[in-house]
């Protein structure tokens, strides 16, 4: 009895996406392809941050490193909460990028070199296909694949497989350049917080200048005041510095990222053309049209 239930239970699929995909795992939605939950890459980068104040609080609280993200007003705070937040998004599109190729190693169509891909085989394809994946729709090659070849399976035209799956290529690019948007914005908002660190730099700095001038005082009592003008411009140079140092480690990992988003869905493309395309046959309406 025990065999026959385990002879008719279904495979386990080779990829499995509710099970092997990063947020998913940790108990959250995943997105779609490789786009990220926001709310969950958000709590991480909040306790990352903590954990970031908490280790130079308690390790290195006096020195100089610290004092740029302590004694520099509320940008750094802000900046560090952005950058950790950027970190996060970056890990997990790759993350799921590298759960996407595995996609590329799957073989869907028949390996003997007289098989045609038709109306009356696109139905084994497509139920292969459902046998190597739990969900087709979140993987960005089978989504594509699923989507020319049930187009093919209701209207029965060859010659539109190869105009649907270019369609879905354009769409899968726009899409990856949408899923970097947020990050391209903290890009961009990460300097603009520098600035106006500098901003308060600079007018600390010269605010206090200005009432040493004003002051008939000793000199050892100048000195004193001018420690207030030396705190504003040490304010307003390291958040700059900060500011621009964390923008170009993320703007150098995206473009490196965004490199190999883009190589695979080229990879993805050229699966499409190997295994889907290059194995159409037209049917003799077609011809004749």
């Amino acid at each position: 009895m025990d065999a026959l239930k385990q002879s008719d239970a279904l495979p386990a699929p080779e990829l499995s996406w509710a099970k092997s995909d990063i947020e998913q795992q940790m108990g959250f939605h995943g997105g779609r392809f490789t786009r990220v939950n926001s709310l969950l890459t958000l709590v991480l980068a909040l306790v990352l941050s903590v954990v970031f104040y908490a280790s130079i609080i308690l390790t290195i609280r006096s020195t100089p490193f610290a004092m740029m993200f302590l004694d520099r007003g509320f940008t750094p705070y802000v900046m560090v909460v952005l950058f950790a937040w950027s970190a996060v998004i970056i890990f997990f599109k790759w993350h799921k990028l590298q759960f996407q190729r595995q996609t590329l190693r799957l073989q869907i169509t028949p390996t003997e070199p007289d098989f045609v891909l038709s109306t009356t085989t696109v139905g084994n394809v497509l139920g292969r296909m459902f046998e190597v994946v739990d969900d087709p729709k979140q993987f960005v090659l089978f989504n594509r694949v699923h989507v020319a070849l049930s187009n093919l399976r209701n209207l029965g035209r060859v010659g539109d497989v190869d105009e649907m799956l270019q369609s879905q290529a354009e769409l899968d690019q726009s899409g990856m350049d949408t899923s970097f948007s947020l990050v391209r914005g903290f890009i961009w908002a990460i300097p603009v917080l520098g600035f106006i660190g500098t901003v308060m730099g600079l007018s600390q700095a010269v605010g206090g200048f200005g009432e040493v001038l004003g002051k008939n005082a000793a000199p050892e009592q100048l000195a004193s005041s001018l420690r207030v003008v030396t705190s504003g411009l040490a304010t307003a140079f390291e958040t700059t510095l900060v500011a621009l140092v964390f923008a170009l480690m993320l703007q150098l990992v995206v473009t490196f990222l965004q490199k190999n988003e883009e190589e695979f869905l080229d990879a993805c493309a050229e699966y499409c053309q190997r295994h889907i395309v290059g194995k159409l046959r037209l049917m003799p309406f077609e011809s004749e049209a």
